[in-house]
């Protein structure tokens, strides 16, 4: 299938893991595709991967004044958008006793200002019919011990999908979520656990999973894809779960 063929899609932290995952399916059908991230190197190794039709563009998904300046540089390439993927992100776990003031701002500032200030910011490059996903967490639906801020981040992000699909219907712009549960990415692996204990830690997770296993990038694309085509065209201000059962049974 070639759902976007002569289609752009924005990709914010396209440059690992599940925004990866995402840039490439839509290479994949067609699309050029811009991914946005903070890491120069990692950027260039996606651009690579993803062809000549990918831009790669550093961004601070945290900073409010970064949000204007990738508008406005795509503004300045004569660029519009048919899709965004809003997946930059950062995933925080601690005791809700060690929990301090700089882990609170860096996440709320990243994972729920950054999205809300770049959606705005790309208002007035969006076609009609464009549609945009944020990426969400089944941690917003579960009470895991340690998630108290990144669950409180992800719950924000489910809510404002309803609140600007009210808000930008009337511009023709549908908005949705989806809602991971555990993703085979490299996120465990960033978490300074030695390898007995990141072993001990995915074995504890996947058996919570009723398919038994992680998800993988491909599986959580194809939602994502999904929502942003024609064919999701009814599907306004909703939450798709990603979770193989996790948070559902």
């Amino acid at each position: 299938m070639h759902r976007f063929n002569d289609k752009t899609v924005l990709v914010t932290g396209g440059n690992t893991g599940i925004g990866l995952g995402a840039a490439k399916a839509y290479v994949t059908e067609g699309a050029r595709v811009i991914i946005t991230g903070r890491d120069i190197a990692t950027l260039e190794t996606a651009k690579a991967a993803l062809g000549p039709q990918a831009i790669a563009l550093r961004n601070d998904a945290g900073d409010f004044a970064a949000a204007k300046q990738l508008a406005g540089e795509l503004a300045s390439r004569g660029i519009r958008l048919d899709a965004v993927f809003i997946n930059a992100g950062v995933a925080k776990f601690a005791p809700f006793s060690d929990v301090n003031e700089a882990m609170w701002d860096q996440s709320f500032d990243i994972n729920v200002k950054g999205a809300y200030f770049q959606i705005q910011a790309l208002l007035p490059l969006l076609n009609e019919g464009a549609a945009i996903v944020l990426n969400g967490s089944i941690n917003a639906r579960i009470g895991m011990p340690g998630s108290s801020v990144y669950a409180a981040t992800k719950a924000a992000l489910i809510s404002l999908a309803k609140t600007l699909s009210a808000e930008l219907l009337p511009r023709g712009v549908r908005v949705n979520v989806v809602s991971p549960g555990p993703i085979s990415t490299e996120l465990l692996s960033k978490l300074g656990m030695d390898a007995d204990a990141l072993d001990a830690t995915k074995a504890q997770i996947q058996g919570q999973i009723p398919l038994g296993r992680f998800g993988t990038t491909e599986e959580l694309a194809a939602t994502v894809l999904h929502l942003t085509a024609r064919e999701s065209a009814f599907i306004v201000g909703t939450e798709i779960i990603v979770d193989g059962g996790m948070s559902q049974l």
